[in-house]
């Protein structure tokens, strides 16, 4: 006996979660997705022999509820996870580092960033040892911290310019796709504290081994279908509305017009689209989530004919080139090496022309890795995600709505939730749980009906 009617707008990892949730609750639910598939910002495509994945994904061991997700939906072995944090730091002028971790307790793990990192000089990794201390000691919750960014607070606290672009804002821009001086150090705290100094093994780097396609689209949907659920794709969300107690959603469903009713709504889609979407209802707020804007992510992507490095992984310092990974098993290239330029923050990429961005990656490409002086590039293309995330500024935490809204069973679902996490997997899957838990604990005030989710 189903405990109450659900539709879930949006088919990315907030929604999949919400979905799956209520279903394996006993809800009867209906996720409608406007793309083909499932897994929103996270999916792959065919060029030539290659699978291409729009942007190269990477999560932490302390990413729990990411985690549990892909074993829920049977995609936990399809990831690689480090026993210990490992990565190489490169840069052009030849000299390489290596940022790893020992096996000891808090923050004792983090000696081999103070006596190894060669990067930075002796004087330079004592300042860090005193500012991972002060970290240590912040709230993440403390909503002052929003007020400021993480490089007015890491200058506050005496760090170089070198120590910011070397260590700090090389981890921060990867995590909150945000340059120090934009980036919010409320998040930037949760980051550092949660990702790095409050446990040894969290900040162990995991890379997926699967297209995205697979590893979350295509899983999920088999794992919803097994659960229950409804999955409508190519079914686009044009309006809800609300008469009585129950919600109507208006959506395209290919060339048709179709109409969902249900007791509840999860609205899991960006927060352009919901602001939208959300338009007949009494939900205030929704102008001012425009002021979460967005930031953008660019990919290069590089097929050479041979093997021009033996890394898998590395961070760059002192070049365009942020990460690099190797891309070639995972996207089953038959021969050669495959690699894949990731770069946050990316506004001044976003809209150059490909041409220029081959003349400017090439060479930088050639300068860290010599090998790919001689060999023969097959194939060079960008992939760009204007709306990568949203901008994880100073000011942002105010402007994040709750899950529950005014409306009795309208909930919201995403990163850019009041999740207190960055916009990340993790915190997409983290506000599609609470998304759940609302829904029920809504149904039990309206309906006086005990229910979990």
């Amino acid at each position: 006996m189903s405990r109450g009617r659900v539709v879930v707008v949006g088919g990315g990892l907030a929604g999949v979660t919400a979905a799956l949730d209520l279903a394996e609750a006993g809800f009867a639910v209906e996720l409608l997705e406007t793309r083909s598939r499932l897994g929103g910002a996270t999916y792959s495509f065919q060029r030539g022999d290659l699978v291409v994945d729009t942007g190269q994904h990477v999560f932490l061991r302390c990413y729990t509820a990411y985690t549990d997700l892909l074993r829920r939906i049977g995609a936990r072995d399809r990831i690689s996870m480090q026993r210990r944090f490992r990565v190489p730091v490169l840069s052009p002028n030849g000299r390489a580092s290596l940022l790893h971790r020992w096996n000891l307790p808090a923050p004792g793990h983090l000696l081999p960033v103070l006596l190894d990192y060669r990067q930075l000089t002796a004087a330079q990794r004592a300042r860090v040892a005193r500012t991972s201390l002060a970290l240590r000691m912040l709230d993440p919750a403390d909503p002052a911290l929003d007020e400021i960014s993480l490089g007015e607070w890491l200058r506050q606290h005496g760090e170089s310019p070198r120590a910011v672009a070397a260590l700090w804002g090389m981890l921060g821009l990867a995590a909150l796709n945000a340059d120090p001086d934009d980036a919010s150090m409320l998040l930037a705290a949760k980051v550092f504290r949660t990702g790095v100094l409050d446990r040894s093994d969290s900040a162990d780097i995991a890379i997926p081994q699967a297209p995205l396609a697979q590893l979350h689209g295509d899983a999920a949907h088999r794992a919803l279908l097994a659960a229950g659920a409804g999955v409508r794709v190519r079914c686009r969300a044009r309006a809800i509305r609300r008469a009585g107690a129950d919600f109507h959603v208006f959506a395209k469903e290919g060339g048709n017009s179709r109409e969902f009713s249900a007791d509840s709504v999860v609205l899991a889609v960006p927060h352009q689209a919901a602001a939208g979407l959300l338009a007949d209802l009494p939900v205030p707020g929704t102008a001012t989530w425009a002021g979460l804007s967005a930031a953008p992510i660019v990919n290069v992507h590089l097929h050479y004919d041979r093997q021009v490095t033996g890394l898998r992984m590395a961070a760059v310092l002192d070049s365009p080139v942020q990460w690099v990974f190797d891309r070639t098993a995972i996207s089953g290239a038959t021969h050669g090496q495959y690699l894949a330029l990731s770069l946050s923050a990316a506004q001044e990429y976003v809209d150059q022309r490909t041409e220029d961005l081959r003349a400017l990656f090439v060479p930088a490409v050639q300068q860290l890795f010599p090998r790919a002086r001689e060999a023969r590039l097959l194939d060079f293309f960008v992939t760009r995600e204007p709306r990568a995330t949203f901008r994880q500024a100073p000011g942002t935490a105010a402007i994040r709505p709750d899950a529950r809204t005014p409306v009795p069973g309208l909930v919201l679902a995403g990163a850019w939730t009041g999740t207190g996490w960055p916009d990340t997997t993790e915190g997409a899957v983290r506000s599609g749980a609470r998304a759940a838990e609302v829904v029920a604990a809504d149904l039990r005030e309206r309906h006086g009906v005990e229910v979990t989710a």
